[in-house]
């Protein structure tokens, strides 16, 4: 794409010259554009896991929202941008949700509608120092409210996060210790309008011009800001206490149909970890299929394993419970004399997957694709499970382990190991069981607690306390146990006695903004740091015999 520049006559971006002029002119091709945009952060998450395109990714985006004609076009473009996304980081769905998926997509979409909007308000035009500087707190700011509205569960849950894609990168785990996910986030656009402005500035140099290099210099400072505070908090972030450890198998039967054959290659794989010195035995998600109350010969065959192995067993149960009405997903545990009665009921569940959001008014995309036919019953609290010497941990199934708020309350419960039981079967050969499993990371360094991700077909893995991998991982194409070691750890990290922080400061960030713009749109002609650049004339006044145009008449 050819650079932007700036046109300081009319105050506004002038469009590039040449092919992409007439592409950008056409309302159609500047919205393939925009979709085409706002995919390519994708490649950062996993499995490509081109972590450090997450910090220039944005740029191109920005860059066309900021050279829109007028903020409507401006609105289009970061919701086009905003459909590329969702569909690019969840193009896995596509074989089970079809045309579903893109109608997701585009409503999602629009939530990038405002911050579209927000870049050209603020990047637009002559830029003034002022507004660039703003914008690098902005535009992160508007960016988390995209992501934390999406995050709701009806609406998908947090999936794709962009401080996900950070999850293998040390430094940054360490600043996810301090304000979660959203923190990593909000640092990854502010580096990216940082970017973009440096980028727009350069192109809109000219021999003798000032404007831009004026532009430049907030950008500059601010990136070095941003490198100065996130560098500090590396520095001082608190890092986990080590304390015990505990020693975990995980069970992964892999890809086998029926619930009775796996459950016996499940038995199976479990007799070889007999002798081990196990704490504790984790099954993925589903790994029953059957109500234990209901079928007490399964209790007393996992009952067996338990005591042959000499360790607890953490399974999945999906099944219609006999004591309450519905199909609940539910991790329990359970020892050498049967289930201990300790059970967790899922609480937070997978929208179309396991229910049908409004089914009476969207029933219909079980028709087009493989949404749930009946929706799976929700339970109502988390639980702390004790196992081995009187251990906590506190279980999640599947895509809970997105939610950073779930994972932060089980560590002020008191939980010293972190589970995450999961199946992503019906993705086998996607992109979602790398980026399924990566999540396990973040959470780990954002509690400062160790994370096990136990899968039915992979990809399982464990990280410890600083969100470093502990071990191999299991891949899709194992049938297979794994033994892992893992490191205990004690303290609070400043994001589990914090909270979602930067989500609140987001908040006042943007109410401050819309306050100054209420105030300046009272007060106008008035200067100030949002000030939007007012055209120029088109030309000097005509001259006449009887005056000039400072003194008619004269």
């Amino acid at each position: 794409m050819e650079p932007f520049s700036d046109d300081r006559d009319k105050g506004r971006p002038r469009l590039p010259t040449g092919t992409v002029a007439r592409l950008l002119a056409s309302s159609r091709w500047r919205g393939v554009i925009a979709v085409v945009l706002g995919a390519l952060p994708a490649l950062a998450f996993p499995a490509p896991s081109l972590w450090w395109f997450a910090y220039i990714a944005l740029v191109p985006w920005i860059l066309l929202a900021r050279s829109a004609e007028t903020g409507r076009r401006a609105a289009l473009d970061g919701w086009l941008g905003g459909l590329g996304f969702m569909v690019a980081v969840h193009h896995w769905l596509l074989p089970s949700l079809h045309v579903f998926t893109l109608v997701i997509a585009a409503l999602l979409g629009l939530l990038w509608a405002p911050w579209g909007w927000l870049v050209r308000h603020l990047l637009g035009g002559v830029a003034s120092p002022g507004r660039t500087a703003a914008a690098l707190v902005v535009l992160p700011s508007g960016w988390l409210m995209v992501e934390l509205v999406r995050s709701w569960e009806g609406l998908g849950g947090p999936w794709g996060l962009l401080g996900s894609s950070q999850w293998e990168v040390g430094p940054a785990l360490r600043l996810a210790s301090v304000g979660g996910v959203w923190l990593l986030s909000a640092l990854i656009v502010a580096v990216n309008t940082g970017v973009a402005v440096l980028v727009a500035a350069q192109a809109a140099r000219t021999p003798g011009s000032s404007r831009a290099a004026a532009r430049a210099v907030p950008a500059a400072a601010g990136l070095v800001a941003v490198a100065a505070v996130t560098t500090s908090a590396w520095a001082w972030a608190p890092r986990p206490e080590p304390a015990a450890r505990m020693r975990v198998a995980v069970v992964q039967p892999g890809v086998i149909e029926g619930a009775d054959k796996r459950f016996a290659r499940e038995e199976e794989l479990t007799r070889d970890l007999a002798g081990r010195d196990l704490d504790l035995v984790v099954w993925g998600e589903s790994s029953v299929g059957y109500d234990l109350a209901e079928r007490p010969d399964v209790a007393r065959r996992i009952a067996a394993l338990s005591q042959e192995v000499g360790a607890d067993l953490l399974v999945n149960v999906d099944a219609r419970r006999s004591d309450r009405t519905g199909i609940f997903k539910s991790s329990v545990l359970v020892g050498p004399d049967g289930p201990t009665g300790d059970r967790y009921d899922k609480m937070r569940l997978v929208p179309f997957g396991e229910y049908v959001p409004a089914r009476s008014l969207l029933g219909w995309a079980t028709s087009v694709g493989k949404a749930a036919g009946e929706d799976r019953r929700r339970g109502e609290r988390p639980v702390i499970m004790r196992v081995g010497d009187g251990l906590k941990v506190g279980p999640l199934v599947c895509f809970e382990s997105a939610f950073p708020d779930m994972s932060r309350h089980l560590t002020r419960e008191g939980a010293q190991l972190l589970l995450a039981q999961s199946s992503t079967s019906s993705f086998q050969s996607s992109w979602a069981p790398q980026q399924h499993a990566s999540l396990a990371a973040l959470r780990a360094a954002e509690t400062g607690r160790p994370m096990v991700h136990a899968t039915l077909t992979g990809v399982s893995a464990v990280y410890g306390p600083d969100g470093e991998r502990v071990g191999a991982p299991l891949g899709t194409s194992a049938s297979a146990t794994a033994t892992y070691d893992i490191p205990l750890a004690n303290g609070v990290t400043p994001y589990v006695r914090l909270g979602d922080w930067p989500v609140h400061a987001a908040l006042a960030v943007l109410a401050v903004l819309c306050a100054a713009e209420g105030v300046r749109a009272l007060r106008r002609p008035a200067r100030g740091p949002f000030r939007r650049p007012a055209p120029e004339p088109h030309g000097p006044h005509a001259r006449t015999a009887h005056g000039s145009p400072a003194h008619p008449g004269r």
